[in-house]
């Protein structure tokens, strides 16, 4: 069934993104194939050969290991069955991803709870960044194993789209077996027309995509606007190609897109600094800094370290937001993302990064507040680049 094709747009300008691989891009006969994960390994080395860093979600290891069974049928319930498999895939799988690339390849695993509590989620993150730091290839995938659908993240579109938003990227890239997103279902009306870019993926670009309860959809498109609105709450465009064509993962690798772009409503850098800004802190809570630091901060746009604090006020824990101020001064000059609690800060204010593990027993990092994760309340004397 031939329909209008799409017509090649660029790509917006990105230095960290996501790809996501659906399970239909690997499944082969019995277990996994590369047909279609050579040419999306392709445009990964391009963006690395590009100096850009590219996190892989990747379904296919319940269908690992169902190929490690051929001819044996596993008895149980489905839930302890499918729990099965991905245990028995999730080395085939990463051995699979291992074989398309010479750097080394990270598996990272996540539940439910990884994104939802906050210790655990600033570990999921500081471990991404981490790998990406010494150049491995993480590939994430949900923990089915231990998951059960109650506490489940969801899809892998949905996953993805967390991902995107745990490690600040930039992209969020969705290979699938279609072309975009339509007007209609491609597979049963031949004037389908696609949309080349999409604003705003409210009501009635899920209607087309196949609403709550639908058994069409268009290629099962569902998820992915749903992933790409999560994703545009977080500043984050998402791109929706043919994971299936190589010279489309070729030109993506170009920064030009055969596709659907779903646009976000503003900037990743924006929306962070907006949450940043606006969203409540702990009543009382903050992190007081003397003179030099709170200038490296506004100036300098730094990260606040314990050399430059000199005591917390009021309680938090890890991952709390709060106001950074001035010891001086009850006037909070920025806000941001603890990686220590109030009791852990009062311990090694003024020390120096070395000293946290000696003086704590263990340690999250030598920064107290990344500034990535701090946003200016203050205006710095001359442009720095906020967050």
């Amino acid at each position: 069934m031939m329909h209008a094709p799409f017509e090649e747009q660029a790509l917006p300008p990105w230095r960290r993104a996501v790809l996501k691989v659906g399970s239909s891009l690997l499944a082969g006969d019995g277990g996994l194939s590369p047909r279609n994960a050579v040419h999306l390994s392709a445009f990964v080395h391009a963006a690395h050969r590009q100096g850009r860093e590219v996190v892989i979600v990747s379904s296919g290891a319940v269908a690992a290991g169902r190929g490690l069974l051929r001819g044996s049928a596993m008895s149980g319930a489905a839930m302890a069955e499918r729990q099965a498999l991905a245990a028995l895939g999730q080395a085939r799988l990463m051995t699979f991803w291992q074989g398309l690339f010479a750097q080394p390849v990270a598996q990272v695993l996540l539940t439910h709870d990884d994104v939802r509590n906050r210790r655990r989620y600033l570990n999921a993150r500081a471990t991404l960044r981490e790998l990406l730091r010494c150049g491995a290839l993480p590939v994430v995938n949900e923990n089915d194993t231990v998951s059960v659908d109650e506490l489940k993240l969801g899809d892998n579109d949905t996953l993805a789209a967390t991902v995107a938003a745990l490690i600040d990227a930039d992209l969020l890239c969705i290979a699938t077996d279609i072309d975009g997103l339509y007007d209609r279902d491609p597979r049963t009306h031949a004037d389908a027309r696609p949309l080349h870019t999409v604003a705003d993926p409210g009501e009635e670009i899920m209607t087309m995509a196949g609403g709550a309860g639908s058994t069409v959809g268009t290629g099962g498109m569902r998820t992915k606007v749903l992933a790409a609105q999560r994703a545009g709450a977080a500043g984050i465009d998402t791109v929706v190609f043919n994971g299936t064509r190589a010279a489309v993962a070729q030109m993506l690798g170009e920064d030009r897109l055969i596709g659907t772009r779903f646009v976000a409503a503003r900037s990743r850098i924006a929306a962070r600094k907006h949450w940043l800004r606006h969203a409540p802190v702990e009543t009382g809570a903050a992190i007081l800094a003397d003179a030099g630091a709170v200038a490296a901060l506004i100036d300098k746009g730094a990260s606040l370290l314990p050399i430059g604090v000199v005591d917390a006020r009021g309680e938090f824990r890890r991952g709390d937001l709060v106001e950074i101020a001035c010891a001086d001064s009850t006037t909070p000059v920025a806000r941001g993302v603890t990686q220590y609690s109030a009791s852990d800060i009062r311990r090694i204010a003024g020390r120096r990064s070395q000293q946290i593990a000696d003086t704590l027993g263990y340690s999250y990092g030598d920064v107290l507040v990344h500034r990535d994760d701090l946003s200016l309340l203050a205006e710095p004397s001359h442009e720095v680049n906020d967050v």
